[in-house]
């Protein structure tokens, strides 16, 4: 029997490989059981699903599955974004939802997300109650489970509508490029801005799930098709969406690629000069420390968490949290969901736009100039798992000191091993540091980097990447 490893935001495999339709059960009942053991069940299950291959039908049986235990399950008729399964949940007060979805990954893989019944990722504590009903071979058979059919989209639409100023966003003029690469997102953008007579033009936006040419994340080379149109077009602004919506990538008017960790700090910025919404802010550990000094200048209380958006959402119940992200794109809101959002996003950021009178390049470089430039990197390397484990346990031992030529300040381990490197700050720029952080369900490490100039970040990332290789 194939074994099924749960990662940071539930279960994902290979299709027709290890993620296939008996898997796709058992993992449902391994849920189901979850359900009616810790959650009200009588509350129900929300069902959505991704463009990928057979995403509806996987999904379909994932709803007999939990249906057949006696739970009333409401299936998306559409593809759908994961926030749009995680507000339904929430405002209908479900006991939990799945959504089938790989995310990011490339178009062979797929997998299963669990929303909690607070609207966003399942937590560490239920995951682990999921994996232990899954070990058990849980399977769960009761009377009186249903499966309906209905429309997610128009609740979530109106709700991020009405988070964000849209009138201001359709006065500002600006001409804005949206990327749903080919995944759930496809569409909602668009209408929204059609609706208000905003200037977009919309890429990528059918169903095709061998996204052809790319991954859908929303990171260079994958936006490169965005990068041309917002220059073609003469846009001011170009959103990209990943695979389930939930992740932003953005492009500037120069074509150049404005990273998920600059969105982040213009957002907090402006929310905190502008909208004065009180919260403390959350970053996962490998986000850059241009946040720390944002939060500092403002006196917010600044949070780091390891990586995975469910420490964010653990945090966004436990305590009032204004903005919560991570390196990947996810971006939350506490008064909104403990969840993050691509689509949100993207008009968060517009609304920013239109209220600075600024396209998003020109917000990138204030925030540069003000804070001290930063600038990020992350090299994903396949090795295997021996290379791997050595270069982590290596990384962490206290005779190691350097990486090349630079000294090592001090040491962090909140999730992997981050090295603090004695590097030229170019002024006020950003502290240099690098991130190795092994990959749980797979053969892959990754390394991340910030430091104050592109030159600097591609330099360390190489030296990094011969410090893991000298195994």
């Amino acid at each position: 029997m194939t074994e099924i490893k749960f990662g940071t935001d539930g279960w994902r495999g290979i299709i027709a490989d290890d993620f296939t339709f008996d898997n796709v059960r058992r993992v449902a009942g391994a849920m189901a059981s979850y359900v009616l053991k810790y959650e009200d069940a009588k509350h129900g299950v929300f069902v959505g699903f991704d463009t990928r291959f057979l995403s509806q039908r996987m999904a379909q049986i994932a709803a007999q599955t939990i249906a057949d235990a006696g739970i009333a399950v409401k299936i998306s008729a559409q593809a759908c974004p994961t926030p749009a399964v995680s507000y339904a949940v929430k405002t209908q007060v479900a006991a939990a939802g799945v959504m089938i979805t790989s995310s990011h990954n490339p178009w062979n893989w797929n997998g299963m997300k669990m929303k909690g019944k607070f609207g966003g990722s399942a937590t560490p504590a239920m995951m682990q109650r999921v994996a232990e009903e899954l070990a058990a071979g849980s399977m769960p058979k009761n009377s009186g489970g249903s499966v309906e059919e209905v429309d997610l989209h128009a609740a979530y639409v109106a709700a991020v509508c009405s988070f964000a100023d849209l009138d201001l966003i359709a006065k500002a003029k600006f001409h804005i490029a949206i990327d749903s690469m080919y995944g759930s997102g496809r569409g909602i953008l668009a209408k929204v801005f059609a609706d208000r007579g905003v200037q977009h033009v919309a890429i990528r936006q059918e169903i095709n799930p061998l996204f052809p040419d790319i991954n859908p994340e929303p990171i260079v080379p994958h936006i490169a098709m965005l990068q041309e149109t917002v220059v073609r077009e003469k846009c001011d602004a170009g959103f990209a969406t990943d695979g389930d919506a939930d992740r932003i990538g953005a492009v500037a008017e120069d074509g150049s690629f404005v990273d998920s960790h600059k969105c982040f700090a213009i957002l907090l910025h402006w929310l905190l000069v502008r909208k004065k919404w009180p919260g403390d802010v959350v970053r996962a550990f490998n986000t850059t420390l241009m946040l720390d000094r944002i939060a500092a200048k403002y006196g917010r209380k600044l949070i780091e968490c390891p990586i995975g958006f469910k420490y964010i959402a653990d945090l966004m119940m436990e305590r009032e949290i204004l903005i919560g992200g991570e390196e990947s794109g996810g971006i939350g809101y506490g008064r909104f969901l403990p969840e993050r959002d691509g689509v949100l996003n993207s008009l968060m950021l517009a609304n920013v736009m239109a209220e600075e009178g600024k396209p998003l390049g020109q917000l990138v470089a204030d925030l540069q100039r003000e804070f001290g430039e930063h600038h990020y990197g992350r090299v994903d390397m396949h090795v295997a798992d021996a290379i791997k484990n050595s270069a982590i346990q290596r990384a962490g031992a206290a005779d190691t000191r350097k990486l090349g030529r630079f000294g090592i300040v001090r040491k962090e381990t909140l999730d992997g091993v981050k090295f603090f490197l004695d590097a030229p700050k170019n002024g006020n720029g950003a502290d240099a540091w690098v991130l190795f952080r092994a990959s749980g369900t797979e053969p892959m490490l990754r390394v991340y980097s910030e430091a104050a100039s592109p030159e600097l970040v591609a330099e360390i990332l190489a030296l990094a990447e011969e410090f893991v290789n000298a195994a």
